[in-house]
């Protein structure tokens, strides 16, 4: 697969779509292995909307999502090494949906609270620190969501606003975009959508009775302001 047309798109809309990323039976090993972990008892998947912190909690999907074309993907983008840098599963079942408005992706995961240059808006949720970064580290975030069902409007595909990601970090109340642009981005199982952390992104409920299981994947090439360190920190050696 070449990827130069989606390094394109990604750079230019602030998104992209790959069909065919992962083949049948990938997405089959990747679905049979969160459902071996929920059945082990170590992380349950029945009924929770997202598991952060993915690779740390199941490390045996690490292997099976860094396939070869993911890992050309990723090197289509840059010679520098990139490192996987958040791991979340998202479950939007038919019976327990929610909408998500308009937003950009503005905090990451870190090992604790300091005080730097840079670093602001600190938040702790369950049990994880969360900050946003100075704007650098987000502009070169590259966002890969792995779709393990068929996914339309009907159930939860991303609208985005194309371009937003070039305005920085934007005031939602303001309304700084054009509804008129939106894009909804449907993809079919075993594709990936890609998208930079500042595009502007939201997700209606689920009116068709589908599933709607995500893998989002966050990757970076930035160390931060020591001593501050990534949770999630994941070299791309499949080991």
């Amino acid at each position: 697969m070449n990827f130069t047309k989606n390094k394109d798109e990604l750079e230019k809309q602030g998104y992209s779509l790959v069909n065919g990323l992962y083949t049948e039976q990938e997405i089959k090993d990747i679905v049979n292995c969160l459902e071996a972990s929920d059945a082990s008892g170590s992380v349950r998947t029945k009924d929770v909307f997202a598991i952060r912190q993915l690779i740390n909690h199941i490390p045996e999907l690490k292997g099976l999502l860094l396939n070869k074309n993911l890992l050309k993907l990723i090197g289509t983008f840059s010679n520098t090494n990139y490192f996987l840098s958040k791991a979340i599963y998202f479950d939007k079942p038919s019976d327990s949906n929610w909408f998500v408005a308009y937003h950009q992706d503005l905090s990451i995961t870190v090992d604790q609270k300091l005080e730097l240059n840079g670093y602001s808006n600190w938040t702790y949720k369950k049990g994880q620190y969360g900050v946003q970064p100075p704007l650098h580290v987000l502009e070169d975030t590259i966002t890969v969501r792995i779709h393990l069902d068929d996914t339309n409007e009907g159930n939860g595909a991303l609208k985005v606003i194309p371009e937003s990601h070039l305005k920085g970090v934007i005031q939602i109340d303001q309304k700084e975009w054009n509804m008129e642009d939106e894009y909804i981005c449907a993809i079919n199982k075993g594709g990936a959508m890609l998208m930079k952390p500042l595009t502007l992104h939201a997700s209606n409920r689920t009116v068709n009775g589908k599933r709607r299981r995500v893998i989002h994947l966050e990757f970076n090439q930035h160390q931060l302001a020591s001593p501050l360190q990534w949770v999630e920190f994941n070299t791309l050696n499949k080991a």
